[in-house]
This record gives structure tokens, C-alpha cells and sequence, in this order.
């Protein structure tokens, strides 16, 4: 399928899918700050605490995995709808969690509520992202720039629910601020049960699952380089990080804590918004318009490379100073804001090369397979960050991330420009 120009039912539709998607993004990053620091506050070790994420990103591979064959056989509308009313019912869920439950109920409880939470939001992410290739523009580098928009903004939005998780917490306690977003979310869930125009594929009855495995073998190295690139990322992101803020900030009392959740909020919020900012602005950084894909594929190869410096050079100023200081936590804000956006750069890269490798027919099939290793390497990230932490500090989760991005550099080396059909 190929476009020349935007119909109007398709920008509105584009609109309309991009919108569903902030909303239940908003929802997503507050509750990971809401998740991570309740359960914190209640004496979670770094491993308890990541074991709360880990039925999330399984899910997220089962899901990227059906979610792209439901989509090609029933519509792209079914699965984002589908993904916003399971948010909803996981957030009323969560909300019943009883603070008297023995630590081993409330972890396995929140496991399953989580799980249900990565089912729906790669539902939503996969329905949203496959729409761009459906109805975005080709000529001057347009399917760059809608993926660019729909990626950046979308972590903008994230990171603002960062904040407004922390936020929530420390002012509305854990339940209200759950009921809360469940409440918003509905909202928006019917809304656009109303208004969603027409402009996405219906699907087709005689899609096979066996389908989604993807015979292309840039399709398949791209998503092989996507579970170490967002392993290097959630390895320090999702627990060490935090934690080690924590420890820094708060000094035990209760404005103490609430001090630290606002800090821990701001910083997490500000990384994944400058993600989304320099994401939006990637085509303009790269001149995206004015370079062919083998160009692209070069330039990922060398981001890439770049990026794993990073990590590097910070495990260095770890070792070097010893026990935390303040001088060190400058440092360590400062390089992963840099991180941030460097990471951003190869996200994006990554997000319009998928597209690219794909064809408008099997789109949903093979984002759905790329979400998957997407969601492998948050798993294998999510893991490894608690573990690290708790067994080597801050050096080793760093030098862990560090490693994790030279294999994804290694493996982007591996795409060529039209090397196979899919």
C-alpha cells in the first residue's frame, strides 16, 4: 500500500489513535512510579521490587506476538480499544490491594495485576504504531516524521505521568490516585469508542498466526538489536536508579519520604520527556528527508556505538568515587539525561527502520514481532536491574548497560538496505 498524499480521514483517524495513546501512556508511566515507590515505602528489597514488573514484560512478549496477528485478522481498532479497557479494569484492580496481606500475597497480586497492565498497553503501542505505517504520507521523509511525532510525544506524555504518579502518591495516597486514572481513562476509552473515524485497515479472516514470524532478516536482526538496546536501558531504569535516589534523598521522616518521591518523580519524568523531545526532533537531527535507508542504517550503527559510552564512562565515575557523593549524583544526572537522548536517537532510528523493512499488508504482524523482542529486552532489563543492584552496586547495573548496548551496536551492523522481501 502506498500513500502520496494524507487523506483527511486518515490525519483525523492518525489524531484520534495518537490521542487514545497519550492517554493510556499518561496512565502508564504514573503507575510505574506509583508501583515502584509504594511498594518501596513497605520495605521491598531491589529484587522484590523488580519481580513486580517481570509478569508486565512477559506479557508484553505473549501479547506483541497475538496482538499483531488479532490486529491483521480483526482490525486495528479492536486491539487499541481492547488495550484501553484492560488498563482500566488493571488500575480498579490494583486498587483493592489490602496493605495487611503478607508481603509474598501482595507480590504475587500486584504480578498478576501487572501482567494484565503489559497485556494492555502493548495492545495499545502495537495498534497505535501500525496505524502510522497505514496512514502516514511517504513522500519527504513522511513516514519518519509521523513515527517521530506519535514516539516523541508519547514519551513526553509518559514522563509526565512520572510526575504525576509521584505527585499522586504523596498527596493522594496510593488507592485514591489508582481510582483516580482508572476513572480518566474510561473517560477517554468511550470517547473515542465515539468519535474514532474511519481510516484504519478492518483486518482480514484468512491471516494464519504462523504468519507473524517474519522471513526478512532485517526485520529479524533489528528486533534481535531492540532486546539489548532496551535491556540497557530498564536495567538501570526501572529499579536501581531509583532506589539508589532514594537512598540518597530521603532521610526516613515522612516529608523526608515525600521530598524524595517529588525529586525521584521530576528526575524520571524530565529523562523520559527529554527522550520524547529530542525523539519528536530525531528526522530533523539526522536529515532524515534528505538521506537514503542505507545512510539511516549506517547512522544507526554509529548511534549506537556512542550510546554504549555512556554507561561506560559513568561506571568509571562510580568506582572512582566510592561511596555516594554529591559530586556523584551530579555527574550521574547529568550522563543519563545525556543517555536519554542519545538513547532517543537510536529508538527512533529503530521505530522508522521497522516500518521500513515492512510491507503495508503483514505491518501489524511484523510490529508486532518487534514489540516482542522490545518487550524481551525490557524483561531481561528488568531483571538484571534489581539483581545487579542488590548483588554489585551501581557499578556493576552500570557496566551491565554498557555491555548490553555493544551488543546492540554489534548487531545493527548486521542490517543491509533491501536485503530480503518480507
Amino acid at each position: 500500500m502506498t500513500q502520496t498524499s494524507t487523506r483527511p480521514e486518515g490525519l483525523s483517524a492518525y489524531i484520534a489513535v495518537t490521542a487514545a495513546y497519550w492517554a493510556f501512556m499518561l496512565t502508564d508511566g504514573a503507575l510505574r512510579m506509583l508501583v515502584l515507590l509504594h511498594f518501596h515505602t513497605l520495605g521491598f528489597s531491589p529484587v522484590q521490587l523488580a519481580y513486580l514488573f517481570v509478569l508486565y514484560e512477559i506479557a508484553g512478549i505473549v501479547t506483541n506476538l497475538g496482538a499483531g496477528w488479532i490486529a491483521a485478522r480483526f482490525g486495528l481498532t479492536s486491539t487499541l480499544y481492547a488495550g484501553l479497557a484492560i488498563q482500566v479494569l488493571a488500575l480498579l484492580a490494583l486498587a483493592q490491594l489490602d496493605p495487611a496481606w503478607v508481603i509474598g500475597v501482595s507480590v504475587v497480586y500486584v504480578m498478576l495485576v501487572q501482567g494484565a497492565s503489559g497485556v494492555a498497553k502493548d495492545l495499545a503501542k502495537m495498534s497505535s504504531k501500525s496505524a502510522v505505517k497505514i496512514l502516514a504520507p511517504t513522500e519527504d521523509g513522511g513516514l519518519f516524521r509521523w513515527v517521530a511525532i506519535l514516539t516523541g510525544s508519547k514519551n513526553i506524555v509518559k514522563g509526565i505521568g512520572f510526575l504525576l504518579g509521584a505527585t499522586l502518591l504523596a498527596t493522594l495516597g496510593f488507592v485514591w490516585a489508582v481510582l483516580g486514572m482508572a476513572a480518566i481513562l474510561a473517560i477517554i476509552l468511550i470517547a473515542v469508542l465515539i468519535a474514532m473515524p474511519s481510516g484504519l485497515p478492518k483486518g482480514r479472516k484468512g491471516t494464519k498466526f504462523s504468519e507473524v514470524f517474519s522471513k526478512s532478516a532485517n526485520v529479524n536482526w533489528l528486533s534481535a538489536a531492540r532486546v539489548f538496546l532496551f535491556g540497557a536501558r530498564d536495567v538501570w531504569f526501572v529499579v536501581g536508579i531509583p532506589i539508589y535516589f532514594y537512598a540518597v534523598l530521603s532521610d526516613g521522616t515522612v516529608a523526608g519520604n515525600r521530598t524524595a518521591f517529588f525529586m525521584i518523580g521530576i528526575f524520571m519524568a524530565a529523562w523520559i520527556i527529554l527522550y520524547g523531545l529530542v525523539q519528536a526532533n530525531a528526522p530533523r537531527i539526522l536529515r532524515a528527508n534528505a538521506r537514503p535507508e542505507a545512510e539511516l542504517i549506517g547512522a544507526a550503527r554509529g548511534w549506537a556505538w556512542s550510546l554504549a559510552v555512556i554507561p561506560a564512562v559513568l561506571t568509571v565515575a562510580v568506582l572512582l568515587a566510592g561511596e555516594p557523593q554529591m559530586w556523584l549524583t551530579i555527574v550521574l544526572v547529568i550522563g543519563l539525561l545525556v543517555f536519554g537522548a542519545v538513547f532517543a536517537v537510536n529508538s527512533s532510528l529503530h521505530s522508522y527502520l521497522i516500518l521500513a523493512f515492512t510491507k503495508a499488508e503483514r505491518v501489524t504482524m511484523d510490529v508486532g514481532f518487534y514489540y516482542m523482542a522490545n518487550a524481551a529486552g525490557r524483561l531481561l532489563g528488568t531483571l538484571l536491574s534489581g539483581l545487579t543492584y542488590q548483588i554489585g552496586g551501581l557499578p556493576l547495573l552500570l557496566a551491565t548497560a554498557a555491555v548490553m548496548v555493544a551488543l546492540s551496536a554489534s548487531v545493527v551492523g548486521f542490517l543491509k538496505p533491501h536485503a530480503d522481501p518480507v
